[in-house]
């Protein structure tokens, strides 16, 4: 795949320094920012799931069994008791 990328002057001034200190070039500098970002947010997820698993924010409610399949007619419910049929 070909990219064409535009990059503000502060990323040209970056990109430069890259080339200068590994002696890569662009198209190698691109693909390892891409692997590193790529390894970077592929856990995250995972991680945001089993955090929030552990916490004690799952499970703190009572409520419906099935309050995530009928959430829409207990709204619907619940407002008209509160304002009146409308």
């Amino acid at each position: 795949m070909r990219i064409n990328a535009r990059l503000d002057d502060a990323r040209v001034e970056k990109l430069k320094q890259l080339k200068s200190l590994t002696r890569l070039g662009v198209s190698e500098i691109v693909k390892r920012a891409i692997d590193l970002l790529h390894r970077q947010q592929a856990g995250r997820p995972r991680e945001k799931l089993d955090a929030l698993l552990s916490s004690d924010f799952v499970g703190c409610v009572e409520g419906p069994e099935d309050l995530a399949s009928r959430y829409k007619q207990y709204l619907t419910r619940d407002l008209e008791n509160k304002h009146g049929a409308g």
